[in-house]
């Protein structure tokens, strides 16, 4: 199929697109994507099956593995099948459902790690205060409210590079319809995307962080004053796996934001944001599964109950 454009199309063109390895380029985002959605889906198998899994701290994990998939689902596979058939068409309504649910999944995400870092901070400085704290009713207001606010955030910057004029160029210098991406190539409606943008990189990125930041702060005060060495390692324990997925996701974030401008910066950006979009979202659920002793018990449960039920069958 001829790549061809009509006004109502962009043309996605990716650093790699004259690339003559386009089938190991395949084959790897192909790997990411299913190793990713196997592994989140597995995630969330494990904590459904197991009821000893059904606290707060875990059904937060279970909304990080759905936004992770939602994060790869929203641009991979779109991504493969440019590269499977050539065509590297996208319409406008196709363009910006992309962007919609990559800034939910992001937004909901800042979100969330906040909140799990507010629950690694009552279980370890205030223990006594946890079940009046993080009930089963304040968890599910978290989680709708995460959603929602997510939801109204990535509308917001969504709308208005809709509504741009594209009249440089319909060519998106990225793997998929970013919003940064395509608002360089407007030339006009410009100004009310930067304000929202502003508005957004303090209330979704900065205030999340910097909450975060100071949770654990907190929480690595009181393990410095546990005595006994066992106490400090169970303590932070707790907290490491969840350390670990913040400092992976904020690097990744930034790095996206801070590429000084040179004639590589296109592929470095895109770069940083596969390593955002595709590979942290793989890495999540293995950071969990592999640093997280209850996880891994209920893995070990979930695999004897399955290989029970294949017995059973033969």
């Amino acid at each position: 199929m001829l790549n061809q454009t009509s006004p109502d199309d962009f043309y996605i063109t990716p650093f790699f697109s004259k690339s003559g390895s386009k089938l190991l380029i395949f084959n790897i985002f192909l790997f990411i994507y299913l190793i990713g959605l196997l592994m989140n889906i597995l995630i969330l198998s494990v904590i459904y099956v197991n009821d000893h899994l059904h606290v707060p701290l875990y059904i937060f994990l279970c909304n990080l593995s759905c936004i992770d998939i939602c994060s790869t689902t929203s641009t991979i596979p779109k991504l493969l099948d440019m590269m499977l058939s050539g065509n590297n068409t996208i319409s406008f309504t196709q363009c910006f459902t992309q962007t919609f649910f990559f800034l939910l999944a992001a937004s909901a995400e800042d979100i969330l790690l906040f909140i799990m870092a507010y629950d690694r901070y009552v279980a370890v400085c205030s223990p006594l205060h946890y079940q009046h704290l993080l009930n089963r009713r304040i968890c599910i207001l978290f989680i709708f409210a995460i959603w929602v606010l997510a939801g109204l955030n990535s509308f917001l910057m969504t709308f208005p590079v809709s509504k741009m004029s594209f009249c440089r160029s319909n060519i998106i210098r990225h793997f998929f319809c970013e919003a940064n991406t395509l608002t360089r190539m407007s030339c006009a409606g410009k100004n009310i995307f930067y304000i929202i943008v502003y508005f957004e990189l303090i209330l979704f990125g900065l205030f999340p962080f910097l909450c975060s930041l100071t949770s654990y702060v907190k929480i690595i005060k009181v393990i410095l004053k546990i005595q006994s060495t066992d106490g400090k390692k169970k303590a932070f324990s707790t907290c490491s796996s969840h350390l670990a997925v913040i400092i992976l996701y904020y690097a990744t974030g930034a790095s996206m934001y801070m590429i000084p401008p040179s004639k590589y910066s296109h592929a470095i950006e895109q770069i940083a944001t596969i390593l955002c979009t595709a590979v942290t979202p793989m890495l999540n659920p293995l950071i969990y599964s592999l640093r997280n002793k209850e996880v891994k018990k209920g893995l070990r449960k979930f695999v004897g109950m399955k290989v029970q039920f294949v017995d059973k069958e033969l």
